[in-house]
């Protein structure tokens, strides 16, 4: 799969001829000023909880690409007020699953908060795992903010992953030697690092953090803001 990162925890993922844009935090983010927002694809936008460092840019792309939003129920409720048409919003909560056009989407547990920015609750947090139509393409999981948990045991156990995006950051989420045993957890050995380096306090060694993955057998993948990997 042709994965973009646009910096923090905003990534896109190019699934059975779609573009999903996941978590969109890029204007107000001050290390992702080389990205042009009129440059980034989106026919899905999905969200994994409400904090602002992850749904800043969510009304603007819906308005200017038509694309659907995915997220938490309380979440889509305040993406509407955004502007965004009812007919182009889908909401979901933990544990449950649906089939879109480019394949089927899990709303999966995370251990997190989850407040909107205009103050009011934003319901429960999760993550995503995506399973492409094409049978060829797999599936993927985005851990979303999180903690360490046991409930990553099952998403492994349910799905042969092509690769995961899991927070690395720490103080906030996960940290890197947790994702590590994330990455154990979900039974995937490719990685691609999320919510890091935005701010002082995220910053990582990344030598040291590629060094921890590679000691557990896993490719931790951490791209420069705007550039693409295959995955």
């Amino acid at each position: 799969m042709k994965v973009t990162y646009y910096g923090h925890s905003c990534f896109g993922v190019e699934v059975a001829g779609r573009h999903l844009l996941f978590d969109p935090f890029i204007s107000p983010n001050e290390k992702a000023s080389g990205v042009r927002m009129e440059d980034v694809a989106a026919d899905y936008v999905l969200l994994s909880h409400g904090h602002f460092d992850h749904v800043a840019d969510v009304a603007a792309v819906a308005l200017r690409t038509g694309a659907m939003v995915v997220g938490c129920y309380e979440v889509i409720e305040w993406v509407k007020k955004q502007g965004v048409s009812a007919d182009r919003v889908h909401a979901m909560n933990a544990g449950g699953a649906f089939g879109f056009e480019f394949g089927r989407v899990k709303f999966v547990s995370a251990i997190h908060s989850s407040t909107l920015p205009d103050g009011s609750p934003g319901g429960c947090p999760g993550g995503f795992v995506v399973e492409s139509a094409r049978e060829e393409e797999g599936s993927f999981y985005y851990s979303g903010d999180t903690a360490l948990t046991l409930d990553m045991q099952l998403i492994g156990e349910a799905n042969r992953l092509r690769f995961a995006a899991l927070c690395i950051g720490d103080n906030f989420t996960m940290g890197i030697a947790d994702a590590v045993r994330a990455a154990g957890l979900v039974r995937c050995g490719r990685v691609l690092g999320v919510h890091y380096d935005t701010w002082p306090i995220l910053e990582i060694d990344h030598a040291a953090a590629k060094a921890a993955f590679h000691a557990a057998g896993c490719e931790l993948h951490l791209p420069p803001i705007g550039g693409t990997l295959e995955l």
